[in-house]
């Protein structure tokens, strides 16, 4: 009987410490392929801070201009990020989906060789 009471117990307090807090769905959630594309903006935002621009200027925060463009302010973008959050696996798939696209731009614009950038210059014409 003792034999079973400790791994019984030790489940109990591994099962107790595990986080299922799901947070209650905001009014106004942004739908997962939204915060996708917020996400991929943020980053690539995020990047931009540390490129000089033509006019010598760096340092330049571009975050606003990514919720002008998606027309939603900070606090609406935290508590949907915060639901999301609330739910790991989707997060992570979608996070998963922003480094896809991630890679995929730089593949656009950060060519491996001159030929790749004349190839990919066509591509853009074409469109």
């Amino acid at each position: 009987m003792k034999k079973l009471v400790y791994p019984f117990l030790a489940f109990l307090f591994i099962v107790s410490c595990t986080s299922k807090t799901i947070y209650k769905k905001p009014d106004n959630l942004i739908e997962k392929d939204q915060m996708i594309k917020i996400w991929t903006d943020i980053y690539i935002a995020r990047g931009a801070r540390s490129v000089q621009t033509i006019d010598k200027k760096n340092n330049i925060n571009y975050l606003p201009l990514v919720f002008e463009k998606y027309k939603i302010d900070s606090s609406q973008f935290s508590e949907s990020n915060l639901f999301y959050t609330s739910k790991i696996d989707d997060y992570q798939k979608m996070f998963e989906e922003v480094n896809r696209r991630l890679k995929e731009k730089k593949e656009i614009y950060q060519p491996e060789t001159e030929m790749d950038s004349i190839i990919n210059e066509t591509r853009e014409l074409v469109k």
